[in-house]
């Protein structure tokens, strides 16, 4: 593509859209992540005893595996919504305005 076309993208409203669209909705996922598993982090860090407590009475499970597996399931979870929205959504929408701009 020419220098012409790149500027005919950028001045595009549709991609401004478009950019801002998709960089709040990366937003709003690497928050929801970085919440997940910072909160797991401070819960190790100040809350030891709410981890260790056991799941069943005399079990040897405690709490903490099944929200660490929560967090690790979270992470793989959103990573599929996210490269499924991208694949779908996000590429139709750049390749409809790319090929708006070329014409």
């Amino acid at each position: 593509m020419s220098q012409e076309t790149y500027k005919r993208i950028r001045e595009n409203p549709k991609f401004q859209a478009f950019v801002s669209k998709r960089n709040v909705y990366s937003v709003i996922m690497s928050i929801v992540i970085f919440v997940a598993y910072y909160g797991f982090i401070v819960l190790i860090a100040f809350d030891k005893a709410f981890l260790a407590t056991k799941l069943s009475v005399g079990g040897v499970t405690s709490i903490g595996i099944p929200i660490g597996l929560g967090v690790i399931l979270l992470t793989i979870i959103l990573t599929w919504v996210y490269v499924w929205r991208a694949n779908s959504e996000f590429d139709a929408e750049a390749d409809a305005i790319i090929k708006e701009s070329v014409q």
